[in-house]
């Protein structure tokens, strides 16, 4: 494995949870702006063994990549609500749940007030 897919993966691995973040913020994160693609193949490659909380990561619109119904699509939804991430119609509000969401949510957890 190389140093890239390495810091892919170390990205990855360092969402917190009840947080996600896109794919391209992803590959920013691991110093690979541009390359939001490489972070979907590799999320498709997992090396066995190495296990990743691959169900944190959307696409930048804050939706689920897979296709609605999918099995994949109920098992993202389901293991996100499970650690408390708003997902509806298949999106997850970024600004609420996102890695560079509101400061609130970083700081105590829970989200900001409507």
């Amino acid at each position: 494995m190389n140093d890239s897919h390495q810091r892919i993966y170390a990205a990855i691995a360092a969402i917190p949870r009840g947080r996600v973040a896109s794919y391209g913020a992803i590959a920013a994160r691991a110093g690979l702006p541009g390359r939001a693609r490489l972070v979907g193949r590799l999320l498709g490659e997992v090396p066995d063994g190495m296990v990743l909380p691959w169900f944190r990561v959307l696409r930048s619109s804050g939706h689920i990549a897979m296709p609605p119904g999918s099995r994949g699509f109920r098992e993202q939804s389901r293991l996100l609500r499970a650690e408390g991430v708003e997902v509806k119609n298949g999106r997850v509000p970024l600004s609420r749940f996102g890695l560079d969401g509101d400061l609130d949510h970083a700081l105590w957890g829970m989200p900001p007030l409507q």
